[in-house]
Order: structure tokens, then C-alpha cells, then sequence
């Protein structure tokens, strides 16, 4: 039998609380769930219609969207970026709209094989702790990021988990 020593546990250090004072809860902004949520807003607000229509998503309110969930700004949103992902947003609500985990990871699956880079991991320079992406760089596109994103956030923990075992993840008083 094969033994292997165990992995140590890193510990809080003075140097990992001066790691980013600026941003402290940055983790917890950006999990799985925040980011399905996150999806599911702008999923919500992109329905509205053609960023160039009357009544349609201004790039003002996808911007509000991205700002109440963490997102650092500047945006610089024009209408071409809210148009492209208002067509995320609709390949997106496919999952949201699926019968079972099964059909969402299907549809996630195919998302990620058709209009995902590999996944790498990213700390946006130094600006954030490491985590990973699928879009091709730091700099893609916002629809690019959009759908990326999203689909790391409502496969990895979101909507197919959540699906999958919804009395795990019930709300208290749901069960």
C-alpha cells in the first residue's frame, strides 16, 4: 500500500491579511452562488430587449447589475458589449430552464465546449486572490467573460447542484 504524507494546512498569516486590504470579502463576492446569482440578474435585465431599443438594457443597467455584485469598475460598457451579452444571456437561460441537473449539465457542457477557452486560473495581476477562468484572457470581451463566467458559477455549484439536491440546499422554513 501506497502511503503519502499529509498535505499541511496553510495557516493565516500577518503577510495574508496584508494580501489585499482593499478587498477583503472578495471570496465571498465571487463564489459560486453569488455568481449564479449574478447570472441570473443579468440574465434577467439583458431579457429586456436590444440594448439599442427603446425601453432596452442601457449599458447603465447592466453596469448596476455588475456593480451590486462585486464587480470593480470601470465598466466601459458600450451598446455592441450589452448586445453580445444579451446573446449569452439567452444561450444562458437554456440552463436556467432545464427540466433536471442532468439537462442543465448537458446544456452548461456545451456552452463550455463551444464558447469557452481552457480553464486557467487568474489573479487579474495581482488584483485578486487566484481563481479560475474559462474565458481566453484576462482582457475578453464582456460577452466572453459573461457567458464564461456564468457557466463556471451556475455549473459549479448553482443550478445543476442545486437541482441535483434542492433539500440540501433548501432555504430554512422550505423543507
Amino acid at each position: 500500500m501506497r502511503y503519502i504524507r499529509l498535505v499541511p494546512i496553510p495557516h493565516r498569516s500577518d503577510a495574508d491579511a496584508d494580501a489585499d486590504p482593499h478587498d477583503a470579502d472578495w471570496s465571498t463576492r465571487h463564489s459560486v452562488l453569488s455568481t449564479a446569482r449574478r447570472t441570473a440578474a443579468l440574465v434577467n435585465v439583458l431579457a429586456a430587449g436590444p440594448a439599442d431599443a427603446v425601453g432596452g438594457p442601457a449599458p447603465e443597467a447592466v453596469a448596476e447589475v455588475l456593480r451590486a455584485y462585486g464587480e470593480k469598475e470601470p465598466f466601459d460598457l458600450t451598446a455592441r458589449d450589452v448586445e453580445g451579452m444579451r446573446e449569452a444571456a439567452a444561450l444562458l437561460r437554456d440552463v436556467f430552464a432545464a427540466e433536471s441537473a442532468d439537462a442543465a449539465a448537458h446544456v452548461l457542457n456545451r456552452l463550455l465546449g463551444a464558447h469557452t477557452g481552457r480553464l486557467r486560473l487568474s489573479s487579474h495581476r495581482g488584483g485578486s486572490p487566484w481563481h479560475p477562468h474559462v474565458d481566453r484572457a484576462d482582457d475578453a470581451p464582456w460577452p466572453e467573460w459573461f457567458l464564461a463566467s456564468s457557466c463556471l458559477g451556475v455549473g459549479g455549484g448553482g443550478v445543476v447542484a442545486r437541482r441535483a439536491h434542492p433539500r440540501r440546499h433548501a432555504s430554512p422554513g422550505t423543507e
